[in-house]
């Protein structure tokens, strides 16, 4: 190990290793039918990534996602269809209605006071609305519509957006806060460009949004 990976703290005497990034790169589907699962995964419209040849290995990397899933044979002893994954999207009913259009049924929900309510949350609150779809083999996939991180989620300094979509979504937000700001102001704003940029990385940190 070297000598800038170990901090020693004079006070206590404790020695500490630094930490090391460690980035979730891939989770493994137990699936019996590789060809079945990789035409579904490519309905979907998920990249099938290059994997070594004669390895055995399908990947597949969901748009705008940083990990992605593995499939193929003796990959798992977990059982055929036990896994489940969560899926965070900017619009539940633009999501639902994709992944209807390919053929795959998609349950839309929100939390209730007393339990799961069908359709999505009516005030579209952030981490509110849900919807589900498994694959041929009995996978879960749960959909969450997240638009405003609750705060110490997400690097305040990274601010992305994974498609025109998503930017498109955010930006329609910030204009619909925007509009709520000048009303209450009386008055339009000529720097709104700085307005939304600060709203919408707000929105991505779960820092406080201008108001």
């Amino acid at each position: 190990m070297s000598a800038n990976e170990v901090h020693t703290d004079e006070a206590t005497g404790s020695t500490h290793v630094a930490s090391v990034d460690m980035k979730l790169e891939v989770v493994v589907l137990p699936v019996a039918d590789v060809d079945r699962a990789t035409k579904f995964y490519t309905s979907l419209g998920w990249r099938q990534d290059v994997t070594p040849p004669g390895s055995g290995v399908v990947q597949f990397t969901p748009p705008g996602a940083a990990a992605s899933i593995h499939f193929g044979a003796d990959l798992t002893t977990a059982a055929t269809g036990s896994a489940k994954g969560y899926l965070i999207v900017s619009d539940i009913e633009a999501a639902r209605d994709q992944l209807a259009a390919v053929g795959i049924e998609v349950t839309v929900f929100h939390r209730g006071p007393n339990g799961p309510v069908a359709g999505p949350d009516p005030d579209r609150g952030s981490y509110n609305s849900l919807a589900s779809f498994s694959d041929p083999d009995g996978n879960t996939w749960l959909l969450q519509e997240v638009t405003t991180r609750l705060p110490g989620r997400v690097d305040t300094t990274i601010t992305s957006f994974g498609s025109a979509r998503d930017l498109a979504t955010a930006l329609r937000r910030a204009a619909a806060a925007h509009g709520k700001h000048e009303e209450r102001t009386g008055e339009e704003d000529p720097n709104w460009p700085q307005w939304y940029a600060e709203y919408m990385v707000a929105e991505q940190s779960g820092a406080q949004p201008p108001t």
